[in-house]
């Protein structure tokens, strides 16, 4: 059962927490949880599945836990949950889960979505990620904690990018991304670490110093991935992030973004080769 409330539709079943503001031409629908202190703008579709976090803000025209954009529309009871001081700008499109695929898309705490984000089913966003505008995500794609895409960054399904990453705006992202690195270029190729993004997290120099060595094995001296990490494995220090990194090579199934590009003596560019 829904109830009109002047210009808005909302069901009599939503659980709507306190202090939460809703603008007009508003719907909501009935298996929808909005947490305290969150604001819903005019014109907002909250569609079931819906589990909006606390503090949160949702900013005119934003469709929230659609349904996913498949030939088979399937009514399955999947969710789209949105992490505690997420701020969802105009015209954001966020699908709800897939049942076949676990059935839940996740964004995280104190992420900035920017105006006509789309994100598809079964993604996991980290927390205090930003997509800037017009940012597009197929489905199944997993991005790490910290991460910030550009403007108009389009990414291909089942990819991963990893923590504290930098993707530079109108970016194509067909293979997955690791940690601390910046990504530009076409086709998609390291551009060095995120040291501004570090820096601001606290990463020391000398953090930073370690993540640019492995790195400049991995993408920049021209090895083959596999020699890569032999190399990376046998003469770099251990630490926390040498794990984190190669493990995330390792379980890169759709292959990793190009290396560092440099030109070579003919002028044309020079590409390492990777497996």
């Amino acid at each position: 059962m829904s109830y009109s409330n002047g210009l808005r539709v909302i069901h009599s079943d939503a659980k709507i927490g306190k202090n939460v503001s809703i603008g007009p031409f508003t719907v909501i629908e009935q298996d929808v949880v909005i947490g305290d202190n969150s604001r819903i703008d005019s014109g907002v579709h909250i569609y079931n599945g819906a589990r909006i976090g606390e503090n949160c803000h949702l900013f005119p025209g934003s469709s929230i836990s659609a349904s996913p954009q498949t030939k088979n529309i399937l009514d399955e009871a999947t969710t789209l949950e949105l992490g505690n001081g997420t701020v969802v700008r105009e015209c954001c499109t966020l699908n709800r889960g897939n049942l076949a695929f676990g059935g839940r898309t996740v964004i995280g705490e104190n992420c900035l979505l920017m105006a006509y984000v789309h994100i598809a089913h079964d993604c996991i966003i980290g927390d205090n990620s930003i997509l800037a505008n017009n940012v597009t995500l197929a489905g199944h794609i997993e991005i790490g904690k910290w991460a910030t895409l550009g403007g108009m960054v389009a990414v291909h399904q089942f990819v991963r990018i990893g923590e504290q990453v930098m993707i530079g705006g109108g970016s194509l992202v067909r293979k997955d991304v690791p940690p601390y690195v910046t990504a530009a270029r076409e086709p998609l190729s390291y551009a060095g670490i995120n040291t501004i993004g570090l820096r601001r997290r606290g990463f020391s120099n000398s953090d930073m110093h370690h993540i640019e060595d492995i790195y400049r094995v991995l993408f920049v001296h021209g090895f083959s991935t596999r020699k890569a990490l032999t190399i990376i494995e046998e003469e770099i220090e251990p630490s926390p992030y040498r794990t984190q990194i190669v493990t995330f090579v390792r379980d890169a199934k759709r292959g990793l973004m190009k290396g560092f590009r440099a030109m070579n003596g003919t002028g044309k560019i020079a590409e390492p080769v990777l497996d």
